[in-house]
């Protein structure tokens, strides 16, 4: 993949009836500190790292990842991965931590953790946030930008979760809200929520594109495009292309070769138009008044991928390869797609528990088997009982790897702080970690702005 790339996914709480709802807010802060304290996956902050994240609301892993509460929600952010299995793996470790704190309490039975970004009850929306770091030099013109828009806002097509139902559009979105129930099913869970195309701030004005300049590296070379958009994926296959072809786009944009004139009249409108239509035919406005499908228009964007990239490394061609056959498949036949592609997948077993009990799509407990599409437990997720293709299933077997839990990546400064979390365990001394620095009692801290370095040697060196 040849570039740094990160996820982060908050996880929803689901508990059992026969306990308080103030419940929901307490086992988030169970499993943390079991995982800290009893399990020992990493290092719990000694400081404050913001109003927000007091000491021992979360800490560094042994992965080199992050876990920690944000606004009641458990979130695990991975480690910086240079290969696009690595991201993948390292993703999927959040799950298994989370699924091992679970089954080591013995509460399996009582409290659920979801891999999905909406509560159907409160009508509130969890990220899944892409972060790419990117050369600081590469240019953001406004047909750059109208041509990354397009391609974010159709990726959905293949990157969508799915969800039953809508939200209705938040206050300052001037859309007269639907009414309840009108969209029986829709692609992405997100699409409701995003109501600009580009914004600075995160929690109350979500866009396609955050444009906070925090690179968490060195200013003068990179930059990191940090992406709200997407949606947290239960297939691995699904997670491999949405953040696979984004690299790839991400590539042609700092060659500047991204391809002209595939602008969108208004993407946030375009999102949500996409995402309400799951038969397909999915029709946007582009900026001089015609009509594009998206599928056409993510054709457009492979080709270009493939003109300039095919042959570059095995990955890359592996990535120009599924996306080409998940586009030949939504256009020709969906179904082979089923385990690979999310929204593909829930709706084929939504539509048959509906037509074997002769119920609606307003019904509560198709609601309820949306949310079980995304329970992370092997056992009593919907999604473990998919039977893909052989391709597809052996690709997200692959990728679940219970060595991602407690190791990093060989080949990103993950290495370096994994090795600093591992020696921060051992000494009863104040340390503080962060995604580019560490320090130890008095010393000076060991600044790490290049994640492309281990730094392992530095670290060693730094804590003797």
């Amino acid at each position: 993949m040849n570039r740094v790339a990160g996820l982060e996914t908050e996880y929803g709480c689901l508990i059992s009836e026969d306990q308080a709802q103030s419940q929901a807010d307490a086992w988030p802060v169970k499993i943390k500190n079991h995982l800290f304290r009893k399990c020992r996956v990493g290092a719990i902050d000694l400081h404050y790292r913001d109003y927000e994240e007091p000491p021992g609301n979360g800490g560094f892993l042994l992965n080199g990842g992050r876990l920690y509460l944000d606004m009641g929600h458990l979130e695990y952010s991975s480690p910086e991965c240079l290969s696009l299995r690595d991201l993948v793996a390292y993703d999927i470790a959040g799950d298994m931590l989370l699924h091992q704190a679970i089954h080591e309490l013995g509460v399996e039975d009582k409290v659920s953790f979801l891999k999905n970004n909406i509560d159907h009850h409160t009508g509130a929306t969890f990220g899944c946030h892409e972060n790419y770091l990117m050369r600081r030099e590469a240019q953001f013109t406004p047909e750059i930008l109208a041509s990354l828009l397009a391609f974010l806002a159709t990726r959905q097509i293949f990157s969508g979760a799915g969800r039953v139902g809508q939200a209705n559009p938040l206050a300052f979105d001037f859309e007269v809200p639907d009414r309840p129930g009108h969209v029986p099913f829709q692609i992405s869970q997100r699409a409701d929520h995003i109501v600009n195309d580009i914004y600075q701030w995160v929690q109350f004005n979500r866009a396609i594109i955050n444009a906070r300049d925090e690179p968490l590296a060195d200013y003068r070379k990179y930059r990191r495009l940090h992406l709200l958009i997407g949606d947290s994926n239960m297939s691995p296959f699904a997670t491999a292309l949405k953040i696979g072809t984004t690299v790839c786009i991400l590539t042609l944009l700092e060659e500047n070769l991204m391809p002209e004139s595939i602008a969108l009249r208004d993407a946030v409108l375009a999102t949500r138009e996409i995402s309400r239509n799951p038969d397909g035919q999915w029709l946007v406005e582009m900026d001089d008044g015609s009509t594009q499908d998206a599928l056409d228009i993510q054709y457009q964007f492979l080709e270009q991928a493939h003109r300039y990239l095919h042959g570059s490394d095995d990955e890359t061609d592996w990535i120009l390869e599924i996306w080409g056959f998940t586009l030949d498949a939504l256009k020709r036949k969906p179904d082979l797609l089923i385990g690979g592609v999310d929204w593909i997948s829930k709706r084929w077993l939504l539509n048959m528990f509906i037509e074997d009990q002769g119920l609606s799509w307003q019904d509560p407990w198709v609601q309820s088997l949306d949310l079980e599409y995304h329970n992370i437990h092997p056992e009593r997720g919907l999604f473990f009982a998919l039977k893909p293709a052989k391709t597809i299933g052996e690709f997200n077997a692959s990728v679940r790897r219970q060595e991602t839990k407690y190791t990093a990546p060989s080949n990103t400064r993950a290495a370096g702080r994994s090795r600093a979390v591992a020696l921060f365990q051992k000494k009863n001394l104040p340390y503080i970690i962060n995604w580019d620095s560490i320090a130890l009692e008095s010393q000076d801290y060991l600044s790490m702005p290049d994640p492309f370095k281990t730094y392992a040697d530095a670290v060693d060196i730094f804590l003797k």
